[in-house]
């Protein structure tokens, strides 16, 4: 019997086996298409997910690639420097392409171990008390103690289980496409600046070799959004809102996307749980998907795996859906709320103008400039200690940084005092004792994914919070 199934072997879904491997958990991926997609969604990663990469000793490896932009600005384009003392050590935006992304992930679960099998498509799921029975199309029969959804926003997963997807449907499309033009590219800037006073949807986009990321918005709402839209149709698009289409010709690959808001009505099904996009669908403003999927994965998986090994707490997988579920919803209202100020209708564009000079406001504009980075996050722990339930940013220590010692996704007890002690679990939890002049507590306990689970100093309060989170000591 495998121990997961993940279905989907996308960014979420590869972030997700990595994750299960660093504990010793066998997953098996199971993608769709036969090779990579070479459609280009995503454009960077937030400061959460950058914490996520430096955490698990892979940020090199996105930094090598990626190019450093400034966090501000990001909500609903209006322009503002980066606020003062935000609240991580990664206040920055890394510009790198999706499909790059999905690479280097996929390159390190590969050399955890994890097994990708392409051109397998989902056509059944049957649960019972012990497992999953995954049917693919060509007849196979895969059997796992469980499976996850992390198979995009049209969820064959979710789907086959019948779980409800409510939101609003799209109401606005947007072409998008790699090509190459003829016009100059003082012509381009000079257009683009001009057209963006107003059409923020509209961009262009440098990739080199004469080759530019174009997004245009559509003339209307496609029925089906799968089937790509043709050169001509975006040069019409074009011609449409900015008065040339530039001599576009040679499209590496052309796409479209809608703006639709839609979330899962739960993110578990007995065996089976939801994670990504297959779980919550939203307007790209502010670029958060992709973000909020690998944080959705790193999440469940240390969860799930505590729950496979047999040391996981009573209701641990449960709070899978009860932590992510809020964090999801939040990002749908800020998304549509962005596409709203986006608008062109009289009453926007004075909602937008009023937004726009309290974002002049240093707290505004870090309240707005967290919320897209994501590390403004705090899963409810109940009372306690205003640390509880957030993420901890990377400190450093007397004898290094503190992500330096989460690379394998365990917990960590961060001790000061040197007198507190995890025996009974230090199988599953680190203790370091180590000084670090940004941190203002004696002592904290992290999650596997760096979340804080308790405050103090005291050796029986921890060993009353321990198996909150980490089970019974063996």
């Amino acid at each position: 019997m495998i121990d997961v199934i993940v279905a989907g072997a996308g960014p979420t879904g590869v972030m997700l086996a990595s994750e299960l491997r660093l504990h010793g958990v066998q997953p098996l991926v199971v993608e769709r298409d036969a090779e990579p997609t070479k459609v280009v969604r995503g454009l960077g990663l937030h400061a959460r997910s950058i914490e996520l990469m430096d955490q698990r000793g892979l940020l090199d490896r996105f930094l090598a690639l990626g190019t450093k932009h400034p966090a501000g600005g990001y909500f609903a384009g209006i322009p503002k420097t980066v606020p003062e003392r935000l609240d991580t050590a990664h206040a920055y935006t890394l510009g790198i392409p999706q499909t790059v992304i999905e690479r280097l992930l996929t390159e390190h679960a590969t050399e955890l171990g994890v097994e990708i099998r392409r051109g397998r498509e989902l056509a059944g799921v049957r649960q019972d008390e012990t497992g999953v029975t995954v049917e693919l199309t060509d007849g196979t029969e895969l059997r796992a103690r469980y499976l996850v959804g992390c198979d995009g926003g049209r969820s064959t997963v979710r789907k086959l289980l019948g779980i409800g997807f409510p939101g609003e449907p799209s109401r606005n499309d947007t072409l998008l496409g790699e090509v190459k033009l003829t016009a100059s590219q003082e012509t381009l800037n000079a257009v683009v600046a001009e057209v963006r006073k107003t059409h923020l949807r509209f961009g262009a986009v440098p990739l080199g070799d004469g080759v530019y990321r174009l997004g245009v918005p559509a003339a209307g709402v496609a029925e089906d959004r799968t089937v790509p839209p043709t050169l001509d149709e975006l040069k019409q698009q074009l011609v449409a809102v900015a008065g040339t289409d530039f001599g576009v010709h040679s499209p590496r690959w052309l796409s479209r996307f809608g703006d639709a808001t839609r979330q899962a009505e739960q993110y578990r099904d007995g065996r089976v749980f939801l994670a990504g996009d297959s779980a919550h669908i939203h307007p790209p403003t502010g670029g958060q998907g992709l973000n909020l999927g690998l944080q959705d994965a790193v999440n469940l998986a240390w969860k799930l795996a505590a729950e496979i090994s047999g040391w996981a707490p009573r209701d641990l997988l449960d709070s899978y859906h009860t932590e992510r579920y809020p964090v999801a919803a939040r990002v749908l209202i800020n998304t549509r709320a962005q596409m709203e100020l986006m608008s062109l209708e009289p009453g926007a564009q004075a909602v937008r103008r009023l937004l726009t000079e309290m974002v002049g406001f240093e707290d505004v504009n870090r309240f707005l400039t967290e919320m897209i980075m994501g590390t403004d996050v705090r899963y409810d722990f109940g009372e306690g200690h205003q640390m509880l339930g957030r993420r901890l940013r990377d400190v450093a220590l007397k004898r290094g940084r503190l992500y330096d010692l989460m690379h394998e996704g365990r917990g960590l007890l961060l001790d000061q005092t040197g007198r507190l002690s995890v025996a009974g679990w230090a199988d599953r939890v680190d203790h370091v004792v180590d000084i670090s002049e940004e941190l203002e507590v004696p002592a904290v306990l992290l999650r596997p994914d760096g979340h804080v689970a308790w405050v103090g100093e005291d050796q029986q309060d921890l060993l009353e919070h321990l198996p909150k989170w980490f089970g019974a000591a063996s």
